[in-house]
């Protein structure tokens, strides 16, 4: 057999030189001395190297069968489109093994995919303790996704914090957002557990996927002040709770509402204590009063709260007025938040 690289001899002619390559089964191209390729049957060709498998020996000569290799088809980046409802700046940085069972056998690719009808400038960096490494920069369009970098096993030995920055923008549009900066602390045991993958909306393969912007609700309950909650929960309780009937007094019915600020005008400086001995010692001289009055119900109203104040009631009635019977008074007047004591048929 001749091969590419065989020094060989012309069999009818003088002279030689080294076979360069096969133009079909039968016939090569021969570089002589002098620089030049000529084509040449192989069974006009000496082989120098290889005497044995010269025409006249047991062996045949034959060209080597050639492979056409098929090329890895490249990922191509697609264009940006519109789609209706995708008008929330949602961003996700993802990892994508080639193997998701065994994640580690081969390259974890890593995207940052856009899921919004905006366009995305971004820049990626890998960030130590001692330096901020920049990446990669570049622009993704709406509706798509791009390759950043890739890890193998041997890089989780080390493996940085991932910090993005992005500013995010509409074509047709001239409002201006605020950038958005994002750094990501990814624990190296989560690439040895399959069950970090997972289907996702993004790739035929499970990934991991993790959300760049925040949730936009959030961020704005983030930005609330304090004092803003306790304005907003105050509201909220003022709005559900039942008109109260303050202090309603006749021979029916007795209505007290316990809550500090209907018996004092201030309560500045007294402790919990304090104000709880005040409203239990009103509940005591209300139920005498009633009593001796001859009325038939008194409701105190306490609230919900922590439920301390109804439970101090409730002991109260108890230990003092055991001969009288009480329950919870009516939800649809008084919601949860009051007692009902009967005095009388």
């Amino acid at each position: 057999m001749i091969k590419v690289g065989d020094k060989v001899k012309f069999l009818n002619d003088i002279g030689g030189g080294v076979v360069t390559g096969f133009i079909n089964k039968t016939t090569v191209n021969v570089e002589g001395e002098d620089g030049f390729e000529v084509p040449c049957l192989i069974n006009q060709l000496i082989n120098i190297d290889a005497p044995e498998l010269n025409p006249g020996s047991s062996k045949t000569i034959t060209a080597p069968v050639e492979t056409e290799t098929i090329p890895e088809p490249k990922f191509l980046e697609p264009d940006g489109e519109i789609i209706n409802g995708k008008n929330s700046p949602d961003f996700y940085f993802c990892f994508v093994p080639k193997d998701s069972k065994k994640p580690l056998t081969g390259e974890i690719e890593m995207y940052v995919v856009n899921d919004s009808n905006y366009t995305v400038l971004y820049s990626y960096a890998h960030i130590k303790p001692e330096s901020v490494e920049a990446i990669k920069q570049g622009t993704i369009k709406s509706n798509s996704r791009t390759k950043i970098d890739s890890l193998v096993q041997e890089n989780l030995s080390e493996l940085p914090d991932f910090g993005f920055q992005l500013i995010y923008f509409k074509n047709s549009e001239s409002e201006w957002n605020q950038p958005v900066v994002k750094k990501f602390k990814v624990n190296p045991v989560k690439f040895y557990k399959e069950s970090t993958f997972q289907r996702n909306s993004y790739f035929r393969k499970n990934a991991l996927v993790l959300q760049i912007t925040p949730n936009p609700l959030q961020t704005e309950m983030d930005k609330l002040t304090q004092d803003d909650f306790k304005k907003i929960v105050k509201a909220k309780e003022i709005q559900e709770k039942p008109k109260r009937q303050f202090q309603k007094r006749t021979l029916e019915e007795v209505v007290i509402d316990l809550h500090i600020s209907e018996l004092l005008d201030s309560s500045e400086g007294l402790s919990n204590r304090e104000m709880l001995e005040i409203q239990t010692d009103k509940v005591d001289s209300e139920m005498n009063s009633a009593i001796k009055s001859h009325v038939k119900r008194i409701v105190f109203i306490h609230g919900v709260g922590q439920g301390v104040l109804k439970q101090e009631v409730s002991n109260l009635l108890k230990r003092k007025f055991k001969k009288y019977y009480y329950q919870d008074a009516s939800f649809k007047e008084y919601g949860y938040g009051a007692t009902m004591v009967i005095l009388r048929k």
